[in-house]
């Protein structure tokens, strides 16, 4: 199949929450009847959809590229100064080229969110510098920093603000963005964005910012606006897009709207050429517990079950009531059947123990301890523990549940095994008045 000589890298899907409309598999289909090779999701300040968006273009058949229209805050992201805030957060455009970047956008939307979230997901240009390789950033809509300079007749500023990005992503890295909503304002923009890029010598690329599939889902799409605003289709003073262009248009739609620089349609090529994300589902990446070096998780582990075995099991004395000498059913003596007890805790600890390394869950029960065991030093309420977890004298011995599965014969296999294809999991329940904390 001949494909177009044009992408969308400016996209936003169902996960621009209130304000995308497009659902991903609609998205990603349409792309493919219109012949595009690829296509990018550029949701606001998230990456909520993009595991989803990566697995439906591929078994669609059409290049995924992971991106993010990222929030910058006025000054820094750490800032909660409203007067500062009234400048505006601007938009930046971020693509991912490869796994470095696809890991360094995990940590700017992460951050964005538990460090710079003042209304929204923020993050500046100081961790944008710690986190940018593998990533190819565009100057975004009439939003951006740059067109927000151009607008306010601040060329110097927007000059500087280009070198503050190209420093940051490296030169090859940075375009200058061009859209045409037929928003007069952008006319200004692109005019003096086309001069800056040749005096700067700065490839263009052209976006169409698209919130929907089709022209006709402009209506869909304000009835959304109002929704997030908390306004009516009615109020003359709702927040709606001024023009009903920002769709999935076609090649031949965007290059008449950009007759005069058909580079920056045929650049779109070279951006998608630059991103070869592969992400191998095949594997589990499991959390890692910290340790102190020269020790492993899995010998901490054991070293810590055996602790804390002697702590769970040391008032375990099934017939202690019975009297010095005197029998218990089956003719056992007291202290013959406390250690035939003990034998077989140790038995089915080191099979569980075992199971577990193998199976690479280590740290993943460290982990689990450590933040029940935090709860319950702390006098946060846990509950016992329910589910399959129940069947595990790891699990109880470690605290994270409360029930001696030896005591109900309940099946350890139920919970973790060999041949078990699914990650197992832990029903924990939690206070809610101080979860939080945990």
């Amino acid at each position: 199949m001949t494909h177009a000589n044009f992408a969308h890298l400016h996209v936003h899907s169902q996960y621009s929450l209130l304000d995308g409309a497009s659902k991903l598999p609609d998205l990603i289909k349409r792309n493919i009847e219109l012949k595009f090779p690829a296509i990018a999701i550029t949701d606001h300040g998230n990456m909520f959809g993009a595991i989803e968006f990566y697995q439906e273009a591929m078994k669609q058949g059409i290049k995924p590229i992971i991106g993010y229209e990222a929030y910058l805050a006025p000054e820094s992201r750490f800032s909660r100064d409203p007067e500062v805030e009234k400048r505006g957060r601007k938009h930046l455009t971020l693509l991912v080229k490869d796994l470095k970047g696809y890991k360094n956008l995990v940590k700017l939307a992460t951050a964005a969110y538990l460090e710079g979230f003042y209304y929204k997901p923020r993050i500046d240009k100081e961790i944008l510098s710690q986190y940018s390789e593998g990533l190819i950033a565009l100057s975004g809509c009439l939003h951006g920093e740059i067109p927000h300079y151009i607008l306010s007749n601040q060329i110097d500023k927007a000059k500087k603000a280009i070198a503050d990005f190209q420093d940051i992503f490296g030169k090859e890295n940075f375009y200058l963005e061009l859209q045409d909503q037929l928003i007069p304002e952008q006319k200004k923009i692109n005019r003096e964005l086309i001069k800056i890029a040749e005096e700067m010598n700065i490839e263009l690329v052209a976006t169409n910012d698209v919130h929907y599939l089709d022209r006709a889902d402009s209506y869909s799409h304000e009835i959304l606006l109002c929704i997030q605003t908390q306004t009516t289709l009615d109020d003359p003073k709702r927040m709606k897009f001024s023009t009903n262009e920002f769709y999935l248009k076609s090649e031949e739609e965007m290059r008449a709207l950009f007759s005069e620089i058909p580079s920056a349609l045929t650049n779109t090529l070279k951006i998608v050429n630059k991103c070869n994300l592969e992400l191998d589902f095949s594997k589990k990446y499991m959390p890692v517990f910290s340790l102190t070096q020269g020790s492993t998780d899995k010998e901490y582990l054991s070293e810590l079950c055996r602790q804390r075995l002697k702590e769970r099991f040391k008032e375990v004395h099934p017939v202690k009531s019975l009297p010095a000498g005197r029998q218990a059913p089956g003719g056992i003596r007291r202290g013959e059947l406390f250690n035939r007890v003990k034998e077989e805790v140790i038995q089915r600890m080191e099979q569980e123990l075992k199971i577990i390394e193998e199976s690479g869950y280590a740290s993943y029960f460290l982990i689990v301890q450590d933040f029940i065991n935090f709860a319950k030093k702390n006098n946060i309420s846990v509950g016992p523990g329910r589910g399959s977890a129940a069947g595990s004298l790891f699990a109880y011995i470690l605290g994270i549940t409360d029930i001696n599965p030896l005591k109900y014969n309940l099946l350890f296999e139920r919970f973790l095994n060999y041949e078990r294809i699914t990650m197992p999991d832990i029903d924990i329940d939690f206070c809610y008045q101080r979860r939080d904390e945990v």
